[in-house]
């Protein structure tokens, strides 16, 4: 028999979710089963599995070692050299830059060197994560970016704070702001509203005005910051956080991002190619406000800087 005893790294969540991540190699119908016949007791009780763990709680699992480690997964953490900035870090939360072109988890044509990957590795070597004693729980990300998609990244070193953050992004108290360069002039700020839908046969996305059937309600604001005659750099708040959003709400009223290949202007994307070899569009993550004001700004890549520079709309970010 394996007693596990509950701290509180791993209080606060439901009991089978627990036993899942603890032996993420077997199946729910395992769990379930184990359950049921009382082959695993909470507090040396039978469980159902909906129970919440508290800190100090114990789980009995009357199982073979063998059979807990055939389903138990140790992560193997590779050292991988860290890309991202740091820009913020305490025992809870690590705030990273992430660069261009930079995956932030897995998908399937490449598995490998993902910013998840290389904060993993920068945790261990930390000694702050030790996939063999982590009792199930991985470090997480709280907010994705696209591959070309530069800026911060929220990660929660904790279970506690993993779920708190993901609340607050849930309820929109953690406010993101981009700063992207889009054709013409915008004079005003605007707030964008409609419907979301994507195609995922060609990962691409539509906004309508009307709500249709598997559509998701968006809303997109945005304030001009510089213009050039020509270009606007615009700051950009999402309320929402879809899919391709902010360049398929920009390319709706006609401002679509430079450089996007999807949504954008072919002859702008193809200047700003041969120009400053910008092959995607210009978004950038830049700033995030949590509750309480506490505000954080990450540095743009070079190249972004070097197009702003070059296009007269560069401003001081600090």
């Amino acid at each position: 028999m394996r007693e596990i005893h509950i701290t509180e790294k791993d209080a606060n969540q439901r009991l089978d979710k627990f036993l899942i991540k603890y032996m993420d190699k077997s199946s729910k119908g395992f769990i379930y089963k184990m359950l049921r016949k009382k082959r695993i007791k909470y507090n040396g009780k039978k469980a159902k599995g909906n129970e919440n763990l508290k800190m100090g709680d114990s789980i009995q699992l009357y199982l073979s070692e063998e059979t807990i480690n055939k389903f138990r997964e140790i992560k193997e953490i590779q050292n991988i050299k860290t890309t991202f900035e740091v820009i913020f870090e305490d025992k809870n939360i690590l705030l990273c830059n992430k660069p261009l072109g930079l995956l932030v988890h897995p998908d399937k044509k490449s598995s490998k060197n993902t910013l998840i990957d290389e904060v993993l590795s920068y945790l261990v070597s930390k000694g702050e994560y030790d996939p063999k004693n982590s009792m199930g729980f991985t470090p997480g990300i709280c907010n994705r970016l696209d591959r070309n998609t530069s800026g911060i990244i929220i990660v929660g070193k904790n279970l506690k704070t993993l779920q708190t953050i993901n609340q607050m992004i849930k309820e929109n108290k953690i406010k993101k702001y981009y700063l992207t360069i889009v054709k013409g002039v915008v004079e005003k700020s605007g707030i964008l509203k409609g419907y979301h839908k994507k195609n995922n046969k060609n990962n691409q996305v539509e906004i309508m005005n009307t709500y249709k059937e598997g559509s998701k309600y968006v809303e997109t604001r945005y304030r001009p910051l510089k213009n050039n005659g020509v270009y606007t750099l615009l700051e950009v708040e999402i309320i929402t956080g879809r899919s391709h959003q902010i360049r398929a709400h920009l390319s709706k009223i006609n401002h679509p991002i430079i450089g996007d290949r999807k949504y954008g202007d072919s002859t702008i994307n193809n200047y700003f190619r041969k120009k400053y070899k910008l092959k995607h569009q210009f978004l950038h993550a830049y700033k995030i406000n949590f509750p309480g004001k506490k505000e954080f700004i990450a540095n743009m890549p070079d190249i972004y800087k070097k197009i702003c520079m070059g296009e007269n709309i560069n401003i001081n970010l600090q």
